[in-house]
């Protein structure tokens, strides 16, 4: 049984992955430094949730609140530990906030990133996954994105920070045969969510009968993608790597391959709730990229066919997760 760590592992995606993980037999140890840049409550209570996964499952889940900037307690803990495989999924989260506070995006995305790969490669980590993002297409013209697209023109320091992370990662790949995959998430949704991502934004807005704010008209297009695939496609990518060698550098994408109108997004969450929004129509946001389409060909051609859940199926599982969570 491999034991894996999962940095992040409180946030939206890493408390999904872990949870998959664990059900599926392997020991995870999850880290995050449990910042304040949105809910710590939401956070614990996922946390919750993995310290209450059945006895009986084969997998297990332990815990520890640690900083991966802190490159002295990080060597540590993989000296402690011993793992085989590291998910790196901590990152300092959010677009519009990178345009505020640039400095926290080099701190935890290229310092921390930095240590969590120098401490893989000395530790003769049999695989490094890592969180990269659909962002570092920035707003290229070109539909669908594909791995093979060229990404030099990121438009925030988020996905700035993500770019350099794949650089870093080729580097050490190249010079020390570490084996990294970048994984380019797309748009994100789904129960236990970030509260600072539009699906919990216009939720909030809905039920408490609060305006939302509609950028560019609506006229925007997201590949919004159900954590579900997310995690299970990362376990299946997991699993056909442990049978078969694969390249020491790789990049995928994982998203959903259905983008849709942001407008059109708003309808089917009015549809579902039963209520209309108050909207106010905003411009285009700095830092925001009109479309988001992934090219999912090269991962299926590796892994299978990975899950496409249909977004109200999707947004059903989300607005029944957020009643039960927030108004129970």
């Amino acid at each position: 049984m491999n034991k894996i760590l999962v940095t992040g592992a409180a946030g939206f995606i890493g408390y999904h992955v872990s949870k998959l993980l664990v059900e599926s037999g392997y020991e995870v140890v999850g880290i995050d430094n449990m910042n304040s840049y949105y809910s710590v409550s939401l956070k614990e209570a996922r946390l919750t949730q993995l310290d209450q996964l059945s006895p009986s499952l084969q997998g297990s889940f332990r815990f520890e609140r640690l900083d991966i900037v802190n490159l002295k307690k990080i060597n540590r803990l993989f000296e402690q530990e011993q793992f085989d495989i590291v998910i790196h999924l901590a990152a300092q989260a959010g677009v519009r906030y990178s345009l505020q506070q640039p400095e926290a995006y080099v701190t935890t995305n290229v310092n921390g990133f930095f240590n969590i790969l120098d401490v893989s490669r000395r530790h003769n980590i049999k695989h490094l996954y890592y969180a990269s993002s659909s962002s570092v297409y920035g707003n290229q013209t070109k539909v669908p994105y594909s791995e093979n697209d060229r990404v030099d023109h990121p438009i925030s320091m988020y996905a700035a920070t993500k770019k350099a992370n794949e650089l870093m990662a080729h580097t050490y790949s190249h010079l020390y045969g570490l084996n990294t995959t970048g994984l380019r998430f797309f748009t994100v949704y789904g129960p236990w969510g970030r509260p600072d991502m539009a699906p919990m934004l216009f939720l909030n807005a809905l039920l408490s009968d609060k305006p939302i704010q509609v950028f560019n008209n609506g006229d925007l297009q997201r590949d919004f993608t159900y954590v579900g695939d997310i995690a299970a496609a990362i376990l299946k990518l997991l699993e056909k790597d442990n049978e078969a060698l694969c390249p020491n550098y790789r990049l995928f994408n994982i998203g959903n391959a259905q983008p849709i109108i942001l407008e059109e997004f708003i309808q089917l969450m009015e549809q579902i709730a039963g209520k209309t929004f108050i909207r106010q129509n905003k411009p285009m946001q700095p830092g925001d990229v009109y479309r988001t389409h992934a090219d999912v060909s090269a991962l299926e051609e590796h892994i299978g066919t990975i899950g496409h859940t249909p977004l109200k199926k999707g947004l059903r599982h989300f607005v029944a997760w957020f009643h039960a969570y927030y108004q129970e």
